[in-house]
């Protein structure tokens, strides 16, 4: 996979003024060559997902919340796989979406449609810049009683927000799809479109700020596809069971959309 060079190892003599954290180096083969991640030991305040961004980004790191969840399932035991991880820029967004859709809409979805295309850029911007949301989004999902707010912060090596996950071998959607780095290359392609960023990552869990949400019911059913194919079971087991349904209660105008992975 091409990476950035790692600045993770001279983190210490990085000069940035980082929380007591650990070194993720655990993957399903043994310990990697050089660490994956960097993982706050505490909980994450207000205000620290921006601060780290700004702090990590000349040195070429972004940053992530990282989600242990009811199981206390932490990265070193998330059976990261690097190894078997391919370079987002590899795949094409819709390739693999139409790919995946063509093998399962028929099925899931009882429907014959052929694959409906990519949805269309929203025709109205959101009021916030992708990276003010992400930070907003952030303090907002580990504010006290909030789904996230046992999540610690972490810094990955990528380029942009869309490789996160390949970037630490992230297994999440394993049974789904095996090579992460093909649904990074979807989410460039929603980046680029949505301006949505990687905020959070679970055990088999994805959470992403979207500063530019469709706006209208058209432009939500034409992506409700993309994410029935990306992620079919937030449909296939949700009350959400449809994509008309989908696209109305999770995607129109809505500034964060969540996956989970059977």
């Amino acid at each position: 996979m091409a990476t950035l060079p790692n600045p993770l190892p001279s983190l210490a003599a990085s000069g940035l003024e980082l929380p007591p954290g650990t070194l993720v180096d655990a993957t399903v083969d043994g310990p990697w060559r050089e660490p994956l991640l960097w993982c706050a030991n505490g909980l994450t305040a207000s205000g620290s997902w921006a601060a780290l961004r700004d702090a990590g980004r000349s040195h070429g790191l972004l940053p992530v919340l990282i989600d242990g969840g009811v199981r206390d399932q932490w990265p070193q035991i998330w059976d990261l796989d690097p190894g078997g991880t391919s370079y987002p820029g590899d795949h094409d967004a819709e390739d693999v979406l139409s790919e995946i859709w063509d093998a399962y809409a028929e099925d899931e979805l009882s429907t014959e449609n052929a694959w409906p295309g990519l949805a269309p850029v929203p025709a109205a911007d959101g009021p916030d810049s992708p990276e003010t949301l992400a930070a907003e989004v952030a303090d907002m999902l580990t504010t006290d009683g909030m789904a996230l707010e046992y999540a610690r912060l972490a810094l990955v090596p990528a380029r942009r927000s869309a490789d996160i996950p390949a970037a630490i071998g992230w297994s999440g959607p394993l049974n789904h799809e095996n090579d992460v780095a093909r649904l990074c290359a979807v989410l460039r392609s929603w980046e680029d479109r949505f301006g949505i960023r990687v905020v959070a990552l679970g055990f088999d869990t994805l959470t992403v700020s979207v500063s530019r949400p469709p706006t209208t019911e058209a432009e939500a059913l034409a992506l409700a596809a993309e994410h029935f194919a990306f992620c079919p079971d937030n449909i296939e087991q949700s009350s959400l069971d449809s994509l008309e349904k989908y696209a109305a209660d999770a995607l129109l105008g809505r500034e964060t959309w969540s996956f989970w992975w059977d």
